[in-house]
């Protein structure tokens, strides 16, 4: 476990690792082209790296350039081992996104139900109605789904999702690359994750655009073979994690690493709390020495919308609102579970917050924390609590560190890399 104290206002420069949300789908993408591929900035940590290991169960190899931690080449071998067994599938959620690669290869495949965090109920539904119209034949049972390439089809696939899913688009989009087929998919969800996907396809020369209401796809013409190289996104949710706690402690810092248009809501919301931030050039600035708080109400609501508020960025907001005057509501409709994981461990420290609903409730700030006792029982918990301990009077321990090093690499590190007063325990 670690400790977390409070102490001054951080302040310097930090560097966000890349983005576990952007490199798995990214990976899944990379085997589906079956050819070398090189994906840089590639976060270590634990379901990216169980990923990587699945992709090596299944056929695939993975290579390491010497010297260049953060770098794998997945490049496609000959094995054509049926239905692998991939047992470790059932730690992570993202694991789904490997379908469309294991029809490609093996023309069918079983994978366990997904796992990761317990922040909710993982639907597949919507998933094997995607693989339907590509004329997939799905199955399941009590320990996982199977889903068999039983009749191939031509011409341009069209679905209008019910809801903006982003597992759903992922497999489409992945579905329609291993099949070579036109898509146009409506309702698509959109989140940045999804476009740094589209932005690696149109490199291989796939014809990608985006709308509010609709993704198409085109397939590229033949002799787009040259070398792929692609490059994992800095992670957003570290990065507006970070400017959170920042914001907390009243300090001033620089985070890079970050594109612009992955944290503009997260800057929209310290901005109306009136913590100066920008982001620009591949950082994202804050200068809460200079804040003035407005007392404005935050609304905190967790959107699946293009250019909604990503629903990982509001448990850091809500510890950082803990200290802000105002009434702010939160709201996560998307990860139903979040709230009665998050909640009562913040309600350990002292915060009073009103739960108007499973996934809805409300907080008055300035309130004061005192340090106790928590558990990561989530990754996005992990953080916020950490970001809660700044400041909370006392010492706050942390436990549940296997959780938060499944999204995260060494956040602790970076906090303490700012002048955060953090540091491991034994238990």
């Amino acid at each position: 476990m670690i400790a977390v104290r409070p102490g001054p206002p951080l302040a310097g420069t930090v560097t966000v690792d890349g983005s576990k949300n952007a490199a798995l789908p990214l990976l899944a993408a990379a085997a589906t082209l079956g050819r070398p591929v090189r994906l840089s900035n590639i976060p270590a940590n634990t379901d990216v790296q169980i990923m990587l290991t699945l992709l090596q169960q299944a056929g695939w190899h993975v290579a390491q350039p010497v010297g260049e931690p953060t770098t794998a080449v997945i490049l496609p071998t000959e094995s054509r081992c049926v239905s692998p067994v991939l047992a470790q599938a059932a730690h992570i959620r993202a694991s789904y996104y490997l379908m469309p690669a294991l029809l490609a290869r093996h023309g069918e495949a079983r994978l366990p139900w997904p796992g990761g965090c317990r922040i909710g109920a993982r639907g597949m539904e919507l998933h094997f109605k995607v693989y339907e119209v590509f004329g997939d034949r799905s199955a399941v049972d009590d320990s996982g789904y199977r889903v068999e390439s039983v009749s191939p089809r031509t011409g341009t696939v069209s679905l209008v999702l019910p809801f903006r899913s982003r597992g759903a688009t992922v497999a489409a989009v992945l579905r329609a690359v291993t099949t070579g087929r036109p898509l146009r998919l409506g309702e698509p969800n959109l989140s940045p994750e999804i476009l740094w996907v589209l932005d690696a396809l149109r490199t291989v020369g796939w014809e990608t655009r985006a709308s509010e209401h609709l993704l198409s796809l085109v397939p590229p013409s033949p002799g787009h073979d040259e070398a792929v190289v692609w490059e994992v996104p800095g992670d957003k949710i570290e990065a507006g994690t970070l400017a959170c706690a920042v914001a907390a402690t009243g300090g001033t810092a620089r985070i890079e690493g970050v594109h612009g248009r992955d944290v503009g809501p997260l800057v929209a919301a310290l901005r109306r709390l009136g913590i100066p931030a920008d982001a620009d050039s591949g950082v994202l600035s804050v200068r809460s020495q200079d804040a003035r708080p407005t007392g404005r109400a935050l609304r905190a609501i967790a959107s699946l919308s293009p250019g909604g508020l990503d629903a990982d960025f509001e448990p850091p907001l809500m510890a950082l609102a803990l200290n802000l005057p105002g009434t702010h509501l939160f709201a996560d409709a998307i990860n139903p579970g979040r709230h009665g994981n998050l909640l009562p461990q913040l309600t350990r420290l002292g915060a009073e917050i009103e739960e108007t609903s499973p996934t809805e409730c409300r907080l008055t700030g300035p309130q004061r924390l005192t340090g106790a006792g928590v558990e990561a029982t989530d990754i996005r918990t992990g953080s916020a609590l950490m970001v809660a301990g700044l400041t909370a009077s006392g010492v706050t321990t942390l436990g549940g560190l296997d959780q938060l090093r499944r999204g995260h690499a060494d956040l602790p590190g970076k906090l303490r890399a700012l002048g955060a007063d953090i540091c491991e325990v034994t238990p």
